[in-house]
Order: C-alpha cells, then sequence, then structure tokens
C-alpha cells in the first residue's frame, strides 16, 4: 500500500476501492509492523489528545510562556454563544478550537503536531466543529484523521512542513491541506475530491511567511491556525461541490516547496523579518526577554 505522491495515491484508491483513509491505515500497518488494530489505537490516543488540547482553554484559559496570548479561544467561544458571530457555527467553532490548541501548545501542554506544533490547532480545529454540527462519529473522525495523515506524509516527502524551511505555508499551509482532505472524506467526498481540497489549501496559503514575534510559536501563529482552519473549510465546500482544481496536488506540493525556499531567511523562521520586525514586536520582544537597551 505503499504510494510516493498524490497520482500514485489516487491509482491505490481506484484499484482497491478504497478511501484515502483506508489505503494510509492500512500502510501505516505495513510500515510499523503492527496490526491494523494497534494502527488504531494509536490513532483514539491522538484523537483524544487533541480533543482535550480543543476544549480545555474554554473551561481554564492558560497564558503563554511569552505572556503574548491565553484566553483568546474563550473570547471567541463567549461570542458565538452571545449569538453575534457572524462567521456562522461551524466555522466560528474551527476558529475557536483551532486557537484552543495554540494556547495549549504555547503554554507547554500536551497537543498532536499535525503536521507541526506551530500549525497544530488547524486539523483539530475543522474535525470537531464538523462533528458536532453534523453530529458525525469518532470513527468517522478517524477516517478524517488517517486521510489528514496522507496528505501530511506526502508534503513531507516531496515539499515540507517546516517553517524555518519553507515559511508559515509549510506549517500551516500544510495544515490546511490535511483538514481540508479530512473534512472531504468525512463528509462523504471522493479521493479526488479530497485532494482538490488540499490543493486548493495550499495554493490560497502560497507564500505565507512565518515571522513569528520574539521567536515564539505564539502570535500570529494563533491567529493563522485560524486562518488555517477557515481556508480547509472553503476548499472542502469547494470540492464537496465539484469544483476541481486546475493544477494537481503533486504540482502544487512542488510550487509550494519552490516558494518557501525562494523566501528570504528574514522570514523563515529567524523572527528577523515580518510581523516579528514591526516596532513593536521589537519591543515586546525585549520586554520578554528582559532587554531594555534598545
Amino acid at each position: 500500500m505503499e504510494f510516493n505522491n498524490g497520482a500514485e495515491l489516487l491509482e491505490l484508491c481506484q484499484e482497491t476501492g478504497f478511501p484515502i483513509s483506508q489505503i494510509m491505515k492500512k500502510r501505516e500497518a505495513e510500515f510499523s509492523k503492527i496490526s491494523e488494530a494497534e494502527v488504531e489505537k494509536k490513532m483514539r490516543t491522538a484523537l483524544e489528545i487533541m480533543r482535550n488540547s480543543a476544549k480545555e482553554p474554554l473551561k481554564n484559559p492558560q497564558k503563554s510562556m511569552g505572556g503574548l496570548i491565553g484566553g483568546e479561544a474563550k473570547l471567541l467561544e463567549n461570542h458565538r454563544l452571545s449569538g453575534k458571530s457572524i462567521c456562522g457555527i461551524v466555522l466560528s467553532k474551527a476558529m475557536t478550537y483551532a486557537m484552543a490548541v495554540l494556547e495549549v501548545n504555547a503554554s507547554m501542554g500536551v497537543i498532536v503536531a499535525a503536521p507541526t506544533a506551530g500549525s497544530s490547532g488547524v486539523v483539530p480545529g475543522v474535525l470537531f466543529a464538523l462533528q458536532e454540527e453534523f453530529d458525525l462519529s469518532d470513527e468517522e473522525l478517524l477516517n478524517g484523521l488517517y486521510t489528514a495523515g496522507a496528505v501530511g506524509y506526502l508534503l513531507m516527502r516531496n515539499a515540507s512542513v517546516s517553517g524555518a524551511e519553507a515559511g508559515c505555508q509549510a506549517e500551516v499551509g500544510a495544515a490546511s491541506a490535511m483538514a481540508a482532505a479530512a473534512a472531504v472524506e468525512m463528509m462523504g467526498g471522493s479521493p479526488k475530491m479530497c485532494l482538490w481540497a488540499a490543493t486548493g489549501a495550499l495554493s490560497n496559503l502560497l507564500g505565507l511567511v512565518c515571522d513569528p514575534i520574539a521567536g515564539l510559536v505564539e502570535a500570529p501563529c494563533q491567529n493563522r491556525n485560524s486562518i488555517g482552519a477557515s481556508n480547509a473549510l472553503i476548499c472542502a465546500e469547494q470540492a464537496l461541490a465539484g469544483i476541481h482544481q486546475i493544477i494537481p496536488f503533486d504540482e502544487m506540493a512542488e510550487a509550494m516547496y519552490h516558494v518557501g525556499r525562494c523566501l528570504p531567511f528574514e522570514l523563515r523562521e529567524s523572527a528577523l523579518g515580518g510581523c516579528a520586525g514591526t516596532t513593536s514586536a521589537c519591543e515586546k520582544s525585549c520586554k520578554i526577554f528582559g532587554n531594555t537597551e534598545e
């Protein structure tokens, strides 16, 4: 069940009649030399960690280690519950849960790096928002996670998921592509539709720089996770409607990696450019690290 790119993955789906989730589950069992039941057990553990990190800050907000974020998810939750949300239930919840996970990460809590710590809110944000609105089972969410894993695997193999190597487009962009594909499978879309959604998600965030204030995975990282979740839902909706992408997934992954490598060092997690290079961000950084000379 091995596949090296999106084209091979779709060929396997067509040959076997399996959705992406089942191909990935079987591939993981073969690669790890464990049973599918053991793979399932590990994935359920990951799902529970995701659930806890998405929900806990809504009950107990935590200030981040750097003090730049903390409590934003709870504010979003309160706003939605007040009936004043302009985004609708699914999008509002996806944003809230995505930001909550980043709060847990930045306060040294336990998260699932999907695919990285800095982009860990996107996939759970989308999964739990859809589960609650459409009454999906945990089994359906697990299928989404396998599909997300397949997309993440392909991007790690053929491009990058590292902000230091290819910018935030490679972290939040990859997470958004993973979540978009997961959403499509969970909502009954075909394997082709899953990759259409993943392609669109990468395309929409192409060129997004990695510029963490003070070098901390807090801001603007938290906001960008909510953007990644929102983008995933948009692309999933388009794919489920039958809108296909002109550029195949494999070509888009290659393009994303090329763009990322072209980004200057200052815009690849160095905290020297973009948001991190602004006067206000530099002042914050000095306060965090106790440097008052500048």
